[in-house]
């Protein structure tokens, strides 16, 4: 198999909050508008901005990360992508050079030209030393440029490209947007990051409003050849000698819980459990009254807190879950999916809420982050790796089986994240990339493994 050739760039920013998630969804939404196959990628551990990048190229989002994914699954993807697509986006995570390995990192052990996105509503000569200095911190970075964001005038815009030491850097300023002229931000948040596109019946509208402001700006009006000429790279192929994931799943359904109560779903994970023989089926435990026929059930993160009342009201499918626990099948819920198990949680205002009382423990949501960061899991003899993200805590006299580490670092007592094992439930605030290790996944679900 021979390289592929494709244009491709690396969005980042100097920190988060800066507007790349809007920028990188912005400019995926114009090409897809002008006819071009859009593929986009997310650095790191994130559920939410896939989903506006998805909605707005029409195509499934993958994450690329050096430690989670893995260099080799990261060339894989890319490559893949490559051959079917006319531009790949990449967003980056935190700021350029934030986290060990660092989107800097990516972007140099790939060939990734960067892009950077400043936040220019409170600078102006600044953010020339801004730009140089994302550009000469890390020597061997092949640089696009710089575009200004949430810039507040054409005269603001033209004091941000005076001050750029190099003019050839600059794409552009993209003005504040807004939709029906509403002053609440574009993309709006809350606790875990970005509210998602599916919640929000006007997500394409707001992606449609962005693309309309960015295609004003030098990087709006370029064409595909510009991008060929400017910012091509050879992705290699990837290694022909890898060995793909047994079928341990062959002839069991899995059943995936999706909506917007559960929607923290890597698209590679589905594609994971589809290699390993499972059929995979989807349901709505907001929706749905009963589990779809199934040999084993994954419950997700999510939201669960915000529709703790209607998940908790839904009684048919509460007794479907009862059922499927109770004849042995093996349940795997992370994080949101594990709160939703549990027999309560109490909100931010105090409330306590009864939720489906399958797994003993009660939750408590709170305003400051409780974990967060990379975390591996050692089970059934392999390595699984992926993160944590979470608001809220958990009080369970469930059996510990096992705990999560850092990488790098061994699983010890109080650190990490519990696995708890209630009769054929296994749950955790640990979120898993099943490509890491499909023979844990396998385990997980099921399937006796050698």
């Amino acid at each position: 198999m021979t390289s592929a050739r494709c244009p491709a760039v690396l969005i980042s920013a100097p920190a988060s909050g800066q507007g790349k998630t809007t920028v990188v969804a912005a400019l995926a939404r114009l090409l897809t508008r002008q006819g071009l196959r859009v593929r986009v990628f997310k650095c790191g551990p994130d559920f939410l901005d896939p989903h506006w990048h998805q909605l707005a190229s029409g195509a499934p989002v993958h994450q690329l990360d050096l430690w989670m994914t893995g260099e080799a699954d990261a060339r894989a993807r890319l490559h893949a992508a490559a051959q079917e697509c006319d531009v790949i986006l990449v967003e980056g995570v935190m700021g350029l050079f934030d986290g060990t390995p660092s989107a800097a990192d990516l972007a140099l052990r790939l060939d990734l030209p960067v892009m950077a996105v400043i936040d220019a509503s409170a600078m102006a000569g600044t953010f020339g030393a801004l730009a140089y200095g994302l550009q000469r911190y890390q020597s061997g970075l092949r640089w696009a440029g710089v575009l200004a964001n949430r810039v507040a005038t054409p005269r603001h815009a033209q004091m941000l490209q005076s001050g750029l030491r190099e003019p050839e850097q600059w794409l552009g300023a993209l003005m504040r947007v807004s939709v029906n002229d509403a002053k609440a931000d574009l993309l709006p948040e809350r606790h875990l990051g970005l509210v998602s596109a599916q919640e929000l019946p006007d997500g394409l509208e707001r992606l449609d409003a962005a693309a309309d402001a960015l295609a004003h700006t030098p990087l709006g009006q370029m064409t595909l050849a510009d991008w060929q000429v400017r910012w091509s790279v050879d992705f290699a192929a990837p290694d022909a000698t890898a060995v793909p994931a047994p079928p341990l799943l062959q002839g069991r359904t899995v059943a995936v819980a999706r909506d917007v109560a559960f929607s923290f779903i890597y698209a590679a994970n589905i594609d994971c459990l589809r290699q390993l023989g499972a059929q995979v089926v989807f349901f709505s435990p907001l929706a749905d009254t009963a589990l779809p026929p199934c040999d084993a059930l994954w419950l997700p993160g999510g939201y669960p807190e915000l529709h703790a009342e209607q998940l908790a009201a839904n009684a048919s499918l509460r007794a479907s879950l009862q059922y499927h626990v109770a004849a042995g099948k093996p349940v795997w819920a992370e994080c949101g999916g594990m709160l939703a198990l549990c027999d309560s949680i109490t909100l931010t205002n105090g409330h306590c809420q009864p939720l489906w009382g399958l797994l003993p423990g009660a939750a408590t949501q709170q305003r400051r982050l409780a974990g967060l960061g990379p975390q591996q899991l050692a089970w059934d003899g392999h390595l699984l790796r992926g993160h944590t993200f979470h608001y809220s805590t958990l009080v369970s006299d469930a059996p510990e089986v096992a705990r999560t580490a850092r990488p790098d670092e061994v699983a010890v007592p109080d650190v990490g994240e519990a696995l708890y094992r209630h009769g054929s439930i296994q749950a955790s605030y640990f979120h898993a990339w099943f490509a890491s290790s499909p023979m844990a996944v396998a385990a997980l679900f099921g399937a006796e493994t050698p």
